[in-house]
C-alpha cells in the first residue's frame, strides 16, 4: 500500500523584510501560524485562507468582529474542512484574485499574490491611522475587502457578508486608535 500523504515542502520563504518590522507581535504570530498551516497542508504558498484561519484562532478582537458564535463556528468549520480536503482543489495553484498584477517580486516568494497584497493592505491601513504596526483587525479588513480571494470565498460559503465584515473591522480599528 502506498502512502498517500502529500509531499510537504521543508519550509516556505521567510516573510518579506518590510512585513516583520511593521507587525504587532500578535500579528507576527498569526503569520507564523499561517506559514505552519501552509506547510502542513502541503501548499507552496501562504494564501489568504491560511491567514484567515490563523487570524481567527489567534486574535480575540478578530473573533469579536463577526456576528456572533454561530457565524464564527461556520467559518471555522469551512476552514477546518479545507485542511482535510475542502481545499484540495486549491493545492498546487497560485491564489491570484486578479485585483492586482501577479507579484513577481522575489521578496514575496512563499506568499500568494493575494496574501501579499492583503498584508500590504494591512500595513497601509495601519499607516493611515498613524500606527507603527499593523494589527489583526487591519489584516481582517484587508482580507475581507478582496472579493476574489480564497478567504472571502470561505466567508461567503459560511454566509458572512465580507464587505460588512471589512467595514466592522475597519470601524473597530479606528475606534481603538482613538482611545489610545
Amino acid at each position: 500500500m502506498q502512502n498517500r500523504t502529500p509531499r510537504i515542502p521543508e519550509q516556505l520563504a521567510p516573510n518579506p523584510a518590510d512585513f516583520d518590522a511593521r507587525l504587532t507581535v500578535e500579528l507576527a504570530s498569526v503569520v507564523t501560524g499561517a506559514r505552519r498551516r501552509a506547510l502542513r497542508d502541503g501548499d507552496r504558498q501562504i494564501d489568504t485562507a491560511h491567514l484567515l484561519h490563523s487570524l481567527i484562532e489567534a486574535d480575540p478582537e478578530v473573533r469579536e468582529a463577526f456576528d456572533g458564535g454561530p457565524q464564527l463556528a461556520r467559518v471555522l468549520g469551512y476552514l477546518v474542512q479545507r485542511s482535510i480536503g475542502y481545499g484540495l482543489r486549491w493545492q498546487g495553484s497560485v491564489e491570484d484574485s486578479g485585483a492586482v498584477p501577479v507579484v513577481r517580486d522575489p521578496a514575496a516568494a512563499g506568499w500568494s499574490p493575494s496574501a501579499h497584497t492583503a498584508m500590504e493592505g494591512a500595513l497601509h491601513r495601519a499607516g493611515l491611522r498613524g500606527a507603527p504596526h499593523a494589527a489583526g483587525l487591519d489584516l481582517l479588513a484587508a482580507l475581507a475587502a478582496d472579493a476574489e480571494c480564497r478567504a472571502v470565498e470561505v466567508l461567503a460559503r459560511a454566509g458572512v457578508d465580507a464587505a460588512r465584515l471589512a467595514g466592522r473591522a475597519a470601524q473597530r480599528t479606528d475606534e481603538a486608535s482613538r482611545t489610545v
